[in-house]
């Protein structure tokens, strides 16, 4: 896989617009990490659409997990 810094600047374009529509959103986030995201926890997510249709899932937090947001925030460092 190629490194590609004109995606890499456009992923962060889309990321600040992002977090200017939903402000508490990386507040959350960060709220989250400060207190402990570590191996073992688990993330619940739950979708409601337009129409009323609830989808939910949830996964358990593993090291390769955590690498992987590691690797996202040093990018954007």
């Amino acid at each position: 896989m190629s490194f590609n810094p004109l995606k890499l600047m456009q992923l962060k374009t889309a990321w600040q617009s992002f977090t200017m529509r939903h402000p508490k959103f990386p507040l959350f986030w960060k709220t989250v990490y400060r207190q402990g995201l570590v191996e073992g926890t688990v993330l619940e997510f739950k979708v409601t659409t337009p129409d009323g249709n609830v989808l939910t899932s949830n996964m358990k937090v593993s090291q390769a997990d955590l690498d992987l947001l590691k690797q996202i925030q040093d990018s954007f460092s």
